[in-house]
């Protein structure tokens, strides 16, 4: 029960925050759609599907990456908060509180995956604006990914901060490897054109199977273009990633805090 309360509690500071922070709100929402819309329509009449599934432009095109986007960043960023807490006290009151630690990983990921799915859900009120329009059974499926991928990346990122000693460290090392990873999933180009090395990348990248998740909601499960797996394994392979990431983050926190 304590526990329980521990996360709840969490999960409402993490909400809170974020909804008082005005400039964090604004960036939040207009970056993405000033990103999909500058590139988007800077493409579109030069960018072409490979194979048979000509007719989509490149705005269509890179609805599913911005969302990724959108959830991926969402998620790292909200952890920040760990190493600015670590500093202020804040984390050293909560760590000898009578509670298990990792109340404090669960209270952090639910916290950043409500954030970062919410976004993610407003930014889908754009879809009419390209004429798609996807059924109940293509929204439960978005739903899905980004609760899923929200999870795995707050996991990822309560991870990464946990032994972060800096907010600038924090930002370098999320950056070496967050913006490679949307790069390499199929959210920018399609994966059919690309070298066979950069195929092989997007193979095993798990953001590929959100964004493929996603573009197969957006068609409402019908014939997406653009697509790298099945929703079935794209779904699969996002929880499974999300259980992993959730397991590596409860490791992390259980480890003596100070071993140096």
């Amino acid at each position: 029960m304590q526990a329980l309360t521990t996360v709840f509690a969490l999960t409402g500071r993490e909400i809170l925050k974020f909804v008082r922070d005005r400039s964090r709100l604004l960036g939040a929402f207009t970056q993405p759609i000033a990103f999909w819309l500058l590139l988007g329509l800077g493409f579109q009449d030069t960018f072409q599907m490979p194979g048979s599934t000509a007719g989509v432009d490149y705005v269509e095109f890179l609805f599913p990456g911005v969302i990724a986007l959108v959830l991926l960043f969402t998620a790292i960023f909200s952890t920040i908060s760990i190493v600015e807490e670590r500093t202020s006290g804040f984390l050293q009151a909560v760590m000898v509180a009578p509670t298990p630690r990792t109340a404090l990983v669960f209270g952090n990921a639910l916290g950043g995956t409500i954030l970062s799915t919410v976004q993610a859900l407003l930014i889908l009120l754009a879809l009419p604006f390209i004429g798609i329009y996807p059924n109940v059974a293509g929204v439960i499926l978005i739903l899905a990914i980004c609760l899923l991928t929200g999870l795995s990346f707050t996991a990822l990122g309560f991870t990464i901060a946990w032994r972060m000693d800096t907010t600038r460290g924090f930002h370098a090392v999320m950056n070496l490897f967050l913006l490679p990873l949307w790069f390499l999933s199929g959210a920018m180009f399609p994966y059919e054109g690309a070298a066979p090395v950069l195929q092989w990348l997007v193979w095993i990248n798990p953001v590929s199977y959100a964004v493929s998740g996603i573009r197969h909601g957006m068609y409402g499960l019908a014939s997406a273009p653009g697509t790298l797996a099945s929703p079935l394994t794209s779904i699969s392979v996002s929880l499974g990633f999300a259980v992993l990431m959730i397991g590596v983050a409860v490791w992390t926190v259980r480890r003596p805090f100070f071993s140096d």
